[in-house]
């Protein structure tokens, strides 16, 4: 069986089209920034209300916009081809493209029905109205998809991401498999990497470690910075007092933590924690609520975040149970958000309140005792039978570690927009209707600072996926056969010069995803400030 060339016959007929039109797209870019220089500016307005230009300046626009729409096209008939021949009409990029079929048909469908009915869909659909918005939108849904039916209906990879094939070491992108039996593909699309793995799926598999446990974690280290950072700016200079709700609140969380670790943790750790919460208690009663937690906050970020995460995740400090601890201390805090969220909702309705954040509370708190149970750790809580998450060892570690690192940052942006936001009237009306404080922290405040928080996640997304790919290029944290991105590419960065496909692919995927949510969030930006 021949070796498959990257665009195979087709190529011959669209190969030189495509490099003309790319030609003719860098000349007329460098004719623009010529023009911009050289030519004048024309001065006044035009009828409808818009600065005039140079009528060159014009018709250069125009070239560029024209050739790159002729590019844009011309990618696409190479995708459209490749998914419909495949590999042996359009060689690698074909075969590529056909695996990922199922992706192409599920972002036609997204993008069509997000289109059409875009004036429904609030933010979300004003997305659709700004070019950088959907194609950054366009990137992070490619590697979400891919992550939903490559990881979880096995329907794009090639090959097991694991298994090696004898005489496939380093090979190059389109060599066929040797021995290859009816029903497997023919083919290392990509070529195959220092163990004879197959490089497309590996980099396809690895997708799935990142999309979930970056969101996931970001998400976690919102609960953490909203919980805290909303009391703090709405309380800047007042301290906890007897007899108050966020006593009670404060009181109930510490000694509830305090009894778990005395039921599950060895003595010494217990008594030095319970000594620890009931000096935060005290710092409370005698400090301002905002001080005290503005500088644990600050104490967390003095710390360089690279150096954190290795302390976080080297072997000698996992074995001492830190992590399963902090995972106590942190995966607590949704459970404490949603249930005063709800509480502060429906606090007029008494006859349904209690059933309500009664019934959700309890719901959280069996997630949070399976996500922190494990068994061979040292927090063992749930029966094997009640656990219904199991978190391996070392994606709770790197889960800890993002959450904990990423934190005391969301803190302080919630506090500065509380500080902010709780000066506004209708904050102020609802202090005068009688409202409670959480109620004005949680249904009145945290909605109006939605826009710099959503932002504010989509590039924190892409900061901890940075931040995972450094901990495998680290080899900290994952286990060394994961096909995650930073594994993958520290395996394949000491053959840069021999087989630089195994490490490019990889390192362009990391920077596709991390370029999609910040491309995302800039379009998030934009339309948010026009509201």
């Amino acid at each position: 069986m021949e070796p498959l060339t990257w665009t195979g016959p087709l190529g011959e007929l669209l190969n030189p089209l495509i490099r003309s039109v790319t030609f003719v797209f860098l000349i007329a870019i460098a004719v623009q920034v010529i023009a911009t220089i050289a030519l004048p500016r024309a001065r006044g307005f035009n009828p409808d209300g818009t600065i005039q230009i140079h009528f060159m300046t014009n018709i250069i626009n125009q070239g560029v916009r024209y050739s790159l729409y002729t590019f844009i096209i011309l990618l696409v008939l190479y995708l459209v081809i490749g998914a419909t021949l495949g590999a042996s009409s359009l060689g690698i990029i074909g075969g590529i493209s056909r695996q990922l079929l199922p992706i192409w048909v599920s972002m036609v469908a997204i993008f069509t029905a997000s289109i059409i009915f875009k004036r429904r869909l609030g933010l979300y659909g004003k997305l659709f109205d700004s070019p950088i918005g959907m194609t950054g939108f366009a990137l992070v849904i490619f590697w979400v998809l891919i992550t939903v039916l490559a990881g979880g209906l096995d329907l794009v990879v090639t090959h097991d991401e694991l298994s090696q094939v004898s005489g496939m070491k380093n090979k190059l992108p389109g060599t066929p498999v040797r021995g290859a039996e009816a029903g497997e593909y023919a083919h290392y699309l990509l070529g195959g990497d220092n163990l004879a793995r197959d490089v497309f799926s590996r980099a396809i598999k690895g997708s799935a470690i990142v999309i979930i446990i970056a969101p996931a974690a970001t998400l976690f280290a919102f609960m953490v910075g909203i919980t805290l950072g909303l009391p703090a700016g709405y309380y800047e200079s007042a301290p906890l007092k007897f007899k108050t709700r966020g006593f009670y609140l404060t009181s109930g969380i510490v000694i509830v933590f305090c009894v778990l670790m005395f039921a599950i943790a060895p003595i010494d750790i217990a008594i030095l924690l319970t000594i620890l919460s009931l000096l935060l208690i005290w710092m409370l009663l005698r400090t301002a609520v905002d001080t005290v937690i503005s500088f644990l906050a600050n104490l967390i970020l003095a710390f360089p975040v690279i150096l954190l995460f290795f302390l976080l995740v080297t072997p000698e400090i996992v074995k001492t149970g830190l992590p399963n601890y902090m995972a106590m201390i942190l995966f607590i805090f949704p459970v404490i958000f949603f249930g005063v969220l709800l509480n502060a909702r429906f606090h007029t309705r008494p006859d349904i309140r209690w059933w309500i954040v009664g019934g959700v509370t309890l719901i959280l708190f069996w997630f949070y005792l399976s996500m922190i149970s494990e068994i061979d750790s040292p927090v063992y809580i749930l029966p094997s039978f009640m656990d219904a998450i199991s978190l391996p060892s070392e994606i709770l570690v790197v889960f800890v570690s993002v959450v904990f690192v990423n934190s005391p940052t969301v803190f302080r942006i919630v506090r500065g927009l509380t500080l902010d936001i709780k000066t506004r009237d209708y904050v102020a009306a609802a202090q005068t209707r009688g409202e409670g404080s959480w109620y004005i922290m949680l249904w009145e405040i945290l909605p109006n600072v939605r826009g710099p928080l959503i932002v504010d996640f989509c590039l924190r997304i892409g900061y901890t996926t940075i931040l995972l790919g450094t901990l495998g290029f680290f080899g900290l944290g994952l286990e060394s056969e994961s096909p995650d991105w930073g594994t993958t590419i520290n395996a394949g960065r000491r053959l840069l010069s021999v087989a630089p496909v195994p490490a490019l692919v990889p390192a362009l995927a990391l920077m596709s995803l991390v370029l999609g949510l910040n491309l995302l969030a800039d379009g998030l930006r934009e339309e948010s400030l026009k509201d």
